[in-house]
């Protein structure tokens, strides 16, 4: 799991990087999050669940220094910062640990292994694909995640017709 979600965590860290900056509050829908809203809700993702798994979930819980910057550039810092806690706190966890059921946010008992699974990883990378979508219509394409976009394919594309 560590392995798999830090391989991720670096995919959205290169996507914060290269957010436009200038777009921190566009949001096409307006009871949506906004750019900057959603690039920061991959950081909640990470430090809620892993403040509950290691403090228990509660209403009104909330972890600490999970204030959301204000400028598309603290945002990538601040992602790393809140990552590198919930790693700390998940490297806490011994084997036996991942079996465990705990009360999630609904008091339905839930394995720490499908928390950090299900609402770690699977979530974040399903809210990262949307703030990819809003990149793309705010007029910015984002970066390649798991192949190359469309951008990247023209030219890979443009470049092996030139070599035919």
């Amino acid at each position: 799991f560590l392995k798999t979600w830090e391989l991720e965590a670096q995919k959205t860290i290169e996507l914060l990087r290269a957010l436009p900056s200038q777009q921190y509050d566009f949001r096409p829908d307006p009871k949506g999050r906004s750019i900057g809203e959603m690039a920061w809700h991959l950081a909640e993702g990470d430090a809620y669940m892993t403040f509950g798994v290691e403090n228990g979930f509660a209403p009104g819980m909330k972890p600490p220094g999970l204030e959301r910057p204000r400028t598309i550039a603290e945002l990538a810092p601040g992602y790393e910062r809140i990552h590198r806690d919930a790693v700390a706190r998940v490297k806490k966890l011994g084997s036996a640990d991942y079996d465990r059921a705990i009360p999630f946010f609904d008091g339905k008992p839930m394995t720490i292994r499908d928390i950090l699974r299900s609402t770690v990883l699977h979530h974040n990378i399903h809210h990262r694909g949307q703030l990819m979508l809003l990149c793309r219509q705010a007029g910015f394409a984002p970066p390649a995640v798991y192949g190359p976009n469309r951008e990247e394919m023209a030219k890979m594309m443009e470049a092996a017709k030139s070599k035919a």
